[in-house]
């Protein structure tokens, strides 16, 4: 939902007369003014409350000492003041879920009694939080209206306003031509106003300029904000599609929707891709890849850690998971990376006694957000074993495809062999490379990689460079973790037939058959 939407959500029950309505949001001075706006138009006095100034009417500012009474900061004598006044107004009480906790229950009676009188009177009280914080009490009195983080008009407002404020300002170029303003608007989004405010302030402050060469700047600051949630992580896509070895049916498939957020695409009648599932032996890529879709298809990549949406407080792991949501939604379009979603969301059988029931309902909030997503967020999950994801997880709507990553067979093998040697510097075209690949069969690309790592070890200890003959004794010591798990790699196999589509194409596996060698 728009902001503008939002807006008009909050006049029509302001209209309706809903006695108290509960926005989440961390942009107070926007909701006040939107609020302000709306009460002119009803002919309605605006206050404001805060533990620190109490009730006061709007707009008071916090040097002035006038219409401030210091009984209304205790939170009682404020809402009861609410009740003791006439006039037609709003009151809008900032960060009140503090006293909405179980412990406040002289509070949450006396915010139930004034749902009913409010009724009857042209009188509203609007909760303000960045949080969500209903009690069971008042689930039936309260409505809740999540104010989204800005979108692009609102980004576009802002920069027509610093625009007209230092356009004529012989200190600092401002260019917003040639796309310069849709970069910097999309480099912006994900973040409140205030916060784009200050950014684009010290952009002028340190280049006295305001134009695309900011854009880096800006998506700098943003991942430093991005990451004060604690819950997802602004990745560098430094990872190419190349560095990864193998797999040509997934890139095959990721490349031909490399161009599906585009304008052209939507006009076309193509939906934003929704995202895959990742299956697969460890260390064979699954990671890598998804590192890698973001810097193919040129999006902001999120790393999302499901373990620190739990938190200690109950209901705080759910409004977790909205917020991780929402956040994500607001810098779309955007790769969503879930690693190892099978530890995140196992089977929840048993949870319900071990917590309440929150591992449920948090996996629910997910599953939910997967199947009726409408903002361009490519989702890419990946697991380890299949056997600890819940099934609904798997349904056909929640994921674009499931692919099944396996081990890499002898050319996929030869090209893992070619992008490590050739990472660290060395001529591929001296190192026998069918020869490493015959003697590393059952091995993942992780293992691969750590024996050219390895053999890089040995020969510099030995005074020697790197060669085939280094790097065949040093795989040689090395038991893969196909032969230490046999058994659990090859249920994995079996799982996947039929019910998982191939990373690699059968043409690939077709080519994997080696040379028979004979000196001549």
């Amino acid at each position: 939902m728009s902001m503008q939407k939002q807006a008009n959500e909050v006049e029509t029950l302001i209209r309706a007369r809903y006695p108290i309505i509960y926005i989440t949001t961390w942009e107070e001075a926007r909701v006040v003014a939107e609020i302000t706006r709306v009460a002119a138009q009803r002919e309605k006095r605006v206050f404001e409350w805060s533990i620190t100034t109490g009730l006061v009417p709007a707009g008071t500012s916090l040097q002035s000492e006038k219409h401030r009474d210091a009984a209304t900061k205790d939170p009682l004598t404020a809402l009861d003041t609410v009740i003791s006044d006439v006039e037609p107004a709003i009151y809008v009480f900032k960060d009140f879920h503090h006293f909405l906790t179980k412990t406040n229950v002289t509070v949450i009676r006396r915010l139930r009694e004034i749902a009913q009188s409010l009724k009857h009177s042209y009188k509203t009280v609007i909760i303000v939080s960045p949080g969500l914080e209903v009690p069971m009490d008042l689930e039936k009195d309260v409505t809740v209206v999540d104010f989204d983080l800005p979108g692009r008009t609102e980004f576009d407002a802002l920069l027509d306003r610093i625009e007209k404020d230092l356009g004529g300002n012989d200190k600092v170029t401002i260019s917003l031509n040639n796309g310069a303003r849709e970069k910097l608007v999309k480099a912006a989004l994900g973040l409140t106003l205030t916060e784009a405010e200050n950014v684009f302030a010290k952009a002028l402050v340190l280049s006295r300029r305001l134009d695309e060469s900011q854009v880096a700047r800006i998506v700098a600051e943003k991942k430093q904000i991005i990451r004060k949630s604690g819950l997802l992580e602004y990745c560098e896509a430094a990872e190419d599609l190349a560095d990864v070895g193998g797999v040509d049916a997934l890139k095959t498939w990721l490349k031909k929707r490399s161009v599906a957020f585009s304008d052209e695409a939507q006009e076309f009648g193509l939906p934003a891709p929704r995202g895959i599932l990742l299956l697969g032996v460890q260390g064979c890529g699954k990671s890598l890849t998804a590192k890698a879709i973001g810097q193919l298809w040129s999006l902001p990549l999120l790393r999302f850690d499901v373990g620190r949406v739990f938190g200690s407080l109950v209901g705080s792991s759910e409004e977790n998971i909205r917020r991780a949501i929402k956040v994500a939604e607001s810098v779309a379009p955007a790769v969503l990376w879930i690693d190892e979603i099978d530890k995140a969301f196992a089977r929840q059988s048993g949870t319900a006694v071990t917590d309440g029931g929150t591992s449920a309902r948090v996996f629910g909030t997910f599953v939910t957000w997967l199947a009726e997503k409408t903002a361009p967020v490519f989702v890419v999950a990946t697991a380890n074993d299949i056997r600890a994801l819940p099934p609904e997880l798997m349904r056909k709507g929640r994921f674009d495809e499931i692919f099944f990553v396996d081990l890499p067979a002898a050319q996929e093998r030869t090209d893992i062999f070619r992008i490590h040697i050739n990472k660290r510097g060395r001529d591929v075209a001296k190192f026998d490379l069918p020869l490493l690949a015959e003697h590393t069969e059952g091995f993942s690309g992780a293992e691969i990689e750590e024996g050219v790592i390895s053999a890089l070890f040995d020969v510099f200890y030995e005074h020697r460079d790197l060669s085939t003959e280094s790097i065949v004794a040093t795989v040689k010591e090395t038991v893969p973790l196909s032969r230490t798990m046999q058994e659990d790699v090859g249920r994995l196999r079996k799982w996947a037939e039929g019910r998982a589509r191939a990373a690699t194409s059968p043409e690939a596996h077709a080519s994997v058959s080696q040379a028979r060698k004979i000196e001549l």
